[in-house]
């Protein structure tokens, strides 16, 4: 493994990816694949979300203000999630420590990551952040982004075997409550999906809602996000992806949605859908789409989300690969691009600048440890 510096830290990070549950890597290995997380990297990473989910300011509220009594400070409205810069980005900081820990239990951070949780995903806490949805004005507070990572943090707790993270669940169960709720009442009204590529596009919020419901084996939720998904998304083909991407961009719309519908749709009804979705893909095609996005400056809060996009991608295109035929030529080009997406973007997950370190770690950990979501 090799670190630049302070700032530039990262990376060439060795190994095969390791799947959830799995043995995790304690040092590096000579094969010079760069999707695993070593103990290393999962220490460095979680300095990082140690050192925001703290942090109060500078913050971006999401807050409308019903009379003078809602003006407040961050860590007021949010004692849970007020660091971070926003409320979404504390979210999955907090997803992000726990899944390290649940890796690692021997990191050296270990101790100040279950004292961090154990603060702010206190009962009171949570109870304060729920009480702030049920206001006036707020039924699209962080809608759906915000609403997914929570629900990630929530799939996390309640899969992992450890006294702590039982209780941390338990608390955090009434906010998982109210947002699964609002999911439901929600997604029967959205008559069109979102396609933007940053927080509030459809199908990112329906994905890992989905996953949450597979393991909560909340059946109506499940049921709800598979009818809609295949709504809005199944007739879907010929994706204009050489529009992409975005000039602010964390997401790219057309791989996002490939990411949701391989889980709503059986492997072979996927594969025939993805060919139809993105015909170009087997041929290299279009490489606008194929090759990392270039980012300009990232000390501009927004032209830094090209680094979160080419993250993104290469989850998108691993757990697609995943779900094709070996025999599919499609499956090396999106394992080649993945990989180059990964290198570009691994190196600058710390730059130095807090508009990229508050969140950037947060989807380098969920690429490097979620391969497949079969």
């Amino acid at each position: 493994m090799i670190r630049i510096g302070r700032a530039g830290t990262l990376l060439l990070i060795w190994l095969l990816a390791t799947p959830l549950g799995s043995p995790a890597s304690t040092d590096s290995a000579p094969n010079g694949d760069i999707f695993s997380l070593t103990q290393a990297e999962a220490s460095h990473f979680a300095g990082l979300a140690l050192k925001c989910v703290a942090t109060e300011y500078p913050n971006k509220l999401d807050h409308t203000m019903n009379n003078a009594s809602d003006v407040q400070s961050p860590r007021a409205l949010h004692p849970a999630f007020y660091g971070c810069l926003d409320w979404h980005s504390s979210v999955h900081g907090h997803w992000m420590l726990a899944r390290l820990l649940r890796l690692f239990p021997t990191l050296p951070e270990a101790g100040r990551i279950r004292a961090a949780l154990d603060e702010n995903l206190s009962a009171k806490n949570i109870q304060i952040e729920v009480a702030y949805l049920n206001q006036t004005g707020r039924q699209s507070f962080e809608r759906t982004y915000g609403w997914a990572w929570l629900l990630k943090l929530a799939k996390e707790l309640r899969e992992w075997d450890d006294p702590s993270a039982k209780a941390w669940s338990a608390n955090l169960r009434p906010l998982t409550d109210a947002l699964v709720a609002r999911y439901k009442k929600f997604l029967p009204k959205q008559t069109y999906p979102i396609r933007t590529g940053v927080h509030p596009n459809t199908a990112f919020g329906l994905a890992f809602a989905l996953d949450y419901a597979r393991s909560a084996r909340d059946t109506e939720l499940e049921a709800l996000i598979v009818e809609r998904s295949r709504t809005y998304f199944l007739s879907d083909a010929f994706y204009p992806a050489a529009w992409e991407p975005g000039g602010e961009d964390f997401l790219s719309p057309g791989l996002i949605e490939a990411d949701l519908m391989l889980r709503v749709l059986k492997p072979a009804e996927f594969q025939r859908w993805f060919k139809r979705f993105l015909p170009g893909i087997a041929a290299g095609r279009p490489t606008r789409l194929l090759e990392p996005a270039t980012v300009a400056d990232r000390s501009d809060p927004k032209i830094v989300h090209l680094d979160g996009l080419n993250l993104s991608r290469a989850w998108c295109m691993r757990h697609i690969a995943s779900s094709l035929s070996a025999r599919d030529p499609a499956r090396a080009v999106l394992l080649r691009a993945a990989a180059a997406h990964a290198r570009d973007a691994l190196a600058h997950v710390a730059s130095g600048d807090y508009v990229g370190e508050h969140w950037l770690a947060s989807f380098a950990v969920y690429m490097m440890t979620e391969a497949s979501v079969r």
